[in-house]
Parts: structure tokens; C-alpha cells; sequence
């Protein structure tokens, strides 16, 4: 569901609304040349890409995403597609300049720099600054509450691709697990220093998943290309999220077939199960969406006198949750 949402609003189909803060579409004409058109290239991106899967087409993915890129470079090249910017509908067709290459990576020496002047460590309104900062309860109530999101997203990621793979065992756990997450924790640490966004475990990874992906092998291949893409950006910059929504529409569909593994006749598992499920597209955070099964699982099994049930790991990361939300406060 959550994988999905993101699908549905970046390609424009699901958008703002102040009367019920999220609705379809609506085609206005004011906007169809930008946001309305990204919509129905997005929903025939869909339709193609689905096509393709009950084909059984190898890189079903791939080629949907190609597919609609394509269809939206025809509608731009006969003006149904116009570029709007303040819509976020920019321009697609691919730069093939390079020039851009060396202040991106002057930029990224910049930000790799600043980590150690410490006499730029300062936040506004607050008097301390350099190392003085990182011994304020601020910080620290920070750094507990990105080292909890960052975990507990990635542990959904995990479990959830694992799930789709058939890697879990018998009782639902995922072997060798502290060697994923020191991978993730490794490069989310050196992806902060070097002034990237949080690389992290990507749910996206379920794409490959669903191709067929089992091994490492997948995450080297998928590495390598990543490196290639930083020749060929002004390429893949080009691509529009409605070309990539039809896949992550239909991973989502995928993901969602462990539902029947839900013992939907004990409520105590069934509604923290639904819970997790609501809130991580509404609150648009995995780790929300884990908390407030945790949390749940836990008070109701409790309550309804099932307390042997709970070990005292739940226990604890039910308090840990709990008290990560009033900090937050």
C-alpha cells in the first residue's frame, strides 16, 4: 500500500484536496496539459506494464517505464504535454550535455568538507556551537529518533522484501540478518558524511524481487549501474515519476499477496496487522506504520489477557515507541 501511495501521488493520480485532503484527479483544464496528462500517461503506463507481466515478458518493469517515457515525449512533442515547473512537469527530453558533471562533484566536496569544520556546527536560536552542540538533550533526542526511523524503515523493507523472495524461515525470520543491517548502517553513515540523502534500504528493491532477483548478485548488479548513472544522468534525470509510477503501482499489488499469511480470525494479531498496513501510506513513514503495530499488538494482547504471549523485547520497544513519540512532542 504504502509503495503504491507514493506511486499515486508522484504521478499526479491521487493530489491534494483541502476539503478531504486527498482525492482523484480531477482533469482540470488548467492544468490537463501538465498534471492531468502525467496521470493518464501513468494509468496507460499501468495497463502496459501489467500486460506485459501476465505476458510473462522478462523486464516487464523496464520496459513499461520505457514504454511510458516514450508516450510521454510524443505527447510533448505535439504540445499535449506542456513543461510547467510549478507543477513539477519538467521537460522530457533527455540532456546529453555532461557539462553540468564537475560542479556536481565540486558541490559534493563542499558538502564532505563541512563535516569537519566544526566551528560551522550551529543550529538557529541556539546559542552552543561545534562540539558543544553534540552535547545538548536536543541532539541526542535527534539522534535516538533518525537512528529509530532509519531501523525500523529498514527492518520493513527487509522483512518485506524477504517475504516476496521466499527467504524468511519457518518462523518468520530472516537468517543472517545483522549482515544486512551493518550494510545498511555502514553506508547510511557514510551516505550522511558525504552529504547524501539517507542511503538506506530502498523498498524499491522489490522490483528486482519480483524479476527474479534472490542473491547478492542483484544488489552488485544494480550497484554497478547506479555508477554508470552518473555518466548517463542527463539521461535518467529525464525520466518523469509517471513513467516509474506503473511499476511501483504493480510491486505494490505483489507485495500485498503475504496478506493471506494474516490470521485475520485472532483479532490480536489481525488488527495491529491492519494498523501497520493504514498507517504507513497515511503517515507516509514505514517506521510509523511498524510503531503503531507494535504498539498495538502489544496493548491488546494485554488487555485481553494474553500477556505470556508478549515477550519482553515487545515490551521494551513498546515503552522505547512510546516515549520516541513524546520526545518528538
Amino acid at each position: 500500500m504504502y509503495i503504491a501511495f507514493i506511486a499515486l501521488t508522484s504521478a499526479f493520480i491521487i493530489v491534494d484536496n483541502p476539503a478531504t485532503h486527498l482525492s482523484l484527479q480531477d482533469f482540470h483544464p488548467e492544468t490537463f496539459s501538465s498534471t492531468g496528462i502525467s496521470a493518464l500517461l501513468a494509468i496507460a503506463g499501468t495497463f502496459i506494464t501489467a500486460w506485459l507481466l501476465i505476458k510473462n515478458i522478462r523486464g516487464a518493469f523496464l520496459l513499461g517505464i520505457i514504454i511510458t517515457w516514450i508516450l510521454g515525449m510524443i505527447c510533448q512533442a505535439f504540445g499535449i504535454y506542456q513543461v510547467s515547473p510549478e507543477h513539477n512537469c519538467l521537460s522530457l527530453y533527455p540532456q546529453l550535455s555532461l557539462s553540468t558533471l564537475p560542479d556536481a562533484f565540486s558541490s559534493f566536496g563542499n558538502l564532505f568538507g563541512a563535516l569537519f569544520e566544526t566551528e560551522n556546527w550551529t543550529r538557529t536560536g541556539v546559542e552552543s556551537s561545534g562540539w558543544n552542540l553534540l552535547l545538548s538533550l536536543n541532539f541526542i533526542t535527534i539522534i535516538f529518533a533518525l537512528l529509530f526511523t532509519d531501523l525500523f524503515d529498514t527492518l520493513g523493507t527487509l522483512i518485506g522484501v524477504s517475504t516476496k523472495c521466499g527467504l524468511l524461515d519457518q518462523n518468520g525470520r530472516l537468517p543472517r540478518i545483522k549482515g544486512a543491517l551493518l550494510a545498511d548502517s555502514l553506508a547510511t553513515s557514510a551516505g550522511a558524511i558525504f552529504g547524501a540523502p539517507t542511503t538506506t534500504t530502498y523498498l524499491e528493491s522489490s522490483a528486482g524481487a519480483s524479476a527474479g532477483g534472490r542473491t547478492g548478485l542483484t544488489a552488485c548488479t544494480t550497484a554497478i549501474l547506479f555508477l554508470m548513472a552518473i555518466l548517463l544522468a542527463p539521461i535518467f534525470l529525464a525520466v518523469p515519476s509517471f513513467a516509474t509510477a506503473p511499476a511501483l503501482i504493480l510491486v505494490g499489488f505483489q507485495m500485498i499477496s503475504i496478506l493471506p499469511k494474516i490470521r485475520f480470525d485472532d483479532y490480536t494479531d489481525a488488527i495491529p496487522a491492519y494498523l501497520t498496513i493504514l498507517i504507513m501510506p497515511l503517515s507516509y513513514s514505514i517506521s510509523d506504520g511498524i510503531c503503531a503495530g507494535i504498539i498495538s499488538w502489544t496493548i491488546l494482547n494485554v488487555l485481553c489477557g494474553k500477556h505470556r504471549k508478549v515477550s519482553l523485547l515487545m515490551y521494551i520497544l513498546t515503552v522505547i515507541f512510546i516515549a520516541k513519540y513524546f520526545c518528538l512532542a
